[in-house]
């Protein structure tokens, strides 16, 4: 069998507004579920160019006491030829637990603190994006500000 290589095929960059971010603890559970809203973006790379549609998702993390953080975000992408693109994003990341709490409290990190690993599915329209549906992609991505910069890899 072939062994996998990665390819980078794009980049995102996911703008958050400033302010609060909404969490509480589900009764019975250890969790504690939080919501942020997508308020735009840029998408840039060798295979892709475009932006983040404004107020199209969000990510609903789970957000562990360990200092792990289950993502599951949905959001919608445009493509500079206008192309609607939906994105499903999901991944784990970890940080000690006074790290993860100085993320949550809005300061800024050091990315070498953190794990952070995506696995993005995507829904394209046939056309000149449809590769996006049958490739497996891999991701990693660090915080920035308000801001969370993503490098996406497709498992060639």
């Amino acid at each position: 069998m072939q062994t996998p290589t990665l390819e980078l095929a794009f980049s995102v960059r996911l703008d958050f507004g400033e302010g609060p971010r909404v969490r509480f603890t589900p009764g019975g559970t250890s969790f504690t579920r939080g919501f942020v809203s997508v308020v735009g973006g840029e998408v840039s790379g060798p295979r892709l160019s475009g932006k983040v549609v404004p107020f199209s998702g969000g990510d609903w993390p789970r957000i562990w006491a360990s200092g792990l953080i289950e993502f599951e975000a949905h959001y919608m992408l445009e493509a500079d030829d206008g192309t609607p693109i939906y994105i499903h994003n999901r991944g784990i990341a970890w940080s000690d637990p006074q790290v993860l709490a100085r993320i949550e409290a809005g300061e800024s990190v050091d990315p070498s603190e953190t794990y952070c690993r995506i696995t993005p599915r995507f829904e394209a329209p046939e056309g000149a994006h449809d590769w996006l549906n049958r490739t497996t992609f891999v991701g990693v991505a660090e915080r920035r500000g308000a801001s969370t910069a993503f490098d996406y890899y497709a498992v060639t």
